[in-house]
């Protein structure tokens, strides 16, 4: 029986894996500019952690988390989200981050056992920052204009940022109870989820994507209307910061979480027109977590999460060509294969793209196969120009070929200039 890859998880490969790789580099390279540094986090933690992050009564860990008991008999889970990695983290390690507002970024895979479907598996992969320390509305506004100009930088077009503010919990239990208020009148309409979330969690039933609870809940009472003063100021000052730094945003009254720790800012990068799945990224202000996952202070923190799968498919299918070769080196026979092998690494050693073909295949055969790799410069190996110490030097865009000394084809293949 031929073994195959367990159902929901997926092989990379070339040209594929080069998007990726550029994708995960464009990242890196953005993180940096606005002064985040890379974290890598176990794929294994206990499953305490994700219980108490992610909540006990949501999807992900009552049917999608992948849980067993390890040998030691502790619960041990693969992480299937990464912010409470990150925080864990921070809180653990916290004397060696330095002072001021700690600005990390993450890039992994995650798993969920959910039913696999295009652009998610339960291998998926994320990348994410997070920013700790502060909870200055201008933070709020620098973490959305870094998602908003990857984004804008990785070519996805027709990408809209949507905001809204959760209060905080001086403000939000008044919020509630209005809420379940409006709810409880109309059960009847709701899902049976809904029915279950709008006694235990009613914020939740916001969310659903159900037809019939979107309109059930489409006179529902905003929660910008419950906004207490600070954090009606918060909010507007975010709002002000996004529209100083150039970021263009509208209000979302109906996007919420769940989860009690997140406070105030919440956010969503989406594509209009596309349904239920419209989310390209999102993220939200969640200062009660640190404390949460038994933090002795409340720690301020701010960040997001992008699905690498879902980003890519929305990207297209263009890019991810194998790269050029700068020279290709051509044999007349098998009985110089070991030396044009040398020249081919002593080229690479130097920087130089290189390719050869280690068959001793025809010369049409090789010379095909030089036009296909985009090779600029084609190095000819024959025997009488080996016996005067020379190589034929074809330059593939002129259709020019010259005989030179093997030494100066090298210095030449190396951009290092011909003495005298």
């Amino acid at each position: 029986m031929t073994l195959a890859t367990v159902r929901g998880m997926k092989d990379i490969l070339p040209p594929e894996s080069e998007r990726w790789a550029a994708l995960e580099a464009s990242f890196r390279a953005h993180a940096g500019r606005y002064g985040f540094r890379e974290i890598r986090t176990p794929l294994l933690e206990r499953t305490e952690l994700f219980a108490r992050a992610v909540g006990e009564t949501t999807d992900i860990v009552e049917k999608e988390m992948y849980t067993f008991t390890d040998r030691s008999g502790e619960s041990l889970t693969v992480r299937p989200e990464g912010t409470a990695s990150v925080v864990r983290a921070f809180i653990e390690h916290r004397p060696g981050t330095g002072d001021g507002p700690v600005r990390l970024f993450y890039i992994g895979p995650m798993f969920r056992h959910e039913r696999p479907q295009k652009g998610r598996m339960r291998q998926f992969h994320q990348m994410g920052a997070e920013l700790f320390g502060t909870d200055a509305p201008y933070a709020d506004a620098e973490t959305m204009a870094f998602l908003h100009g990857f984004l804008a930088g990785a070519g996805l077009g027709g990408v809209s940022l949507e905001v809204n503010s959760l209060g905080d919990p001086e403000c939000r239990p008044a919020y509630n109870a209005r809420l379940t208020e409006y709810l409880a009148a109309r059960d009847g309409e709701l899902c049976d989820d809904c029915r279950r979330r709008r006694v235990r969690n009613p914020l939740r039933v916001l969310d659903c994507k159900a037809e019939r609870c979107v309109r059930a809940t489409a006179d529902a009472p905003s929660i910008l209307g419950s906004l207490c003063g600070p954090c009606r100021d918060h909010f507007a000052a975010v709002e002000a910061a996004l529209t100083s730094a150039g970021v263009p945003f509208s209000r979302n009254p109906r996007m919420v979480r769940g989860l009690d720790y997140y406070r105030r800012t919440t956010f969503e990068f989406v594509i209009p027109g596309m349904g239920a799945q419209n989310t390209v990224a999102a993220g939200g202000r969640y200062d009660g977590l640190a404390q949460l996952l038994g933090g002795k202070e409340r720690v301020p923190a701010i960040g997001f999460a992008i699905g690498v799968e879902r980003l890519l498919m929305l990207l297209g299918e263009g890019g991810g060509a194998s790269p050029a070769a700068d020279v290709f080196l051509v044999t007349t026979s098998a009985a110089l294969l070991p030396e044009a092998f040398r020249r081919k690494m002593e080229l690479v050693a130097a920087g130089v793209r290189a390719d050869m073909d280690y068959e001793g295949r025809s010369m049409k055969s090789q010379f095909r196969r030089a036009d296909r790799s985009g090779a600029k410069v084609v190095l000819v190996f024959g025997e009488e120009e080996g016996r005067r110490g020379a190589v034929g030097y074809r330059d593939m865009a002129k259709g020019i070929q010259e005989e030179i000394p093997a030494e100066e084809a090298m210095l030449r293949l190396r951009g290092v200039p011909k003495e005298g």
